[in-house]
């Protein structure tokens, strides 16, 4: 895997097909996809979503989801990053991780993370964030990235709640 760049916690790697399997496993907690409404079926199904979804984003825009690794033990514990969404033609913050890991702080120091990345690596303007209203311990992280509320709205058939964040260095 290609390590795209750190924090003092977290390593972000690019996925590769081989990563089905984490893709397969972290998704089968049902806790972990409460809020998600996208169940991974089998590791068929994993593989489909790194070809079709994950890997393109990063040839076409430079980012997309990255495989989260714990420092120093190289441990996978979940997924970051951004993605564009050509429909609305924005790019998203979205974050995953093992049940285990949560309420560590890691959610928010990958989400800050690809946050700064993508202001500062790639120049990007808006980035978005969204959760369902249930989703409390998410909508906690979108704020405190710094993200801003902006609306509550219907996206693929769900309620969100839709937070925003502009890139200070471009007016």
């Amino acid at each position: 895997m290609n390590v795209i760049f750190e924090t003092e916690r977290l390593q972000f790697r690019t996925f590769t097909l081989e990563d089905a399997p984490l893709i397969y496993d972290l998704n089968l907690d049902p806790d972990v996809i409460r809020y998600t409404c996208d169940p991974v079926k089998d590791i068929g199904h994993a593989r489909d979503i790194l070809e079709q979804v994950i890997l393109p984003q990063y040839v076409l825009y430079n980012h997309g989801r990255w495989a989260i690794y714990l420092k120093p033990q190289s441990e996978f514990i979940g997924w970051c990053g951004l993605k564009y969404i050509p429909q609305r033609d924005e790019i998203d913050l979205g974050y995953r991780f093992k049940k285990q890991y949560w309420g560590k702080g890691y959610a928010t120091e990958a989400a800050y993370a690809s946050i700064q990345y993508g202001f500062n690596k790639l120049n990007l303007h808006r980035i978005i964030g969204r959760a369902m209203p249930e989703n409390k311990a998410s909508l906690h992280v979108l704020k405190k990235c710094g993200m801003n509320f902006i609306t509550e709205e219907v996206i693929d058939g769900h309620p969100v709640k839709t937070y925003e964040i502009f890139n200070p260095s471009i007016p």
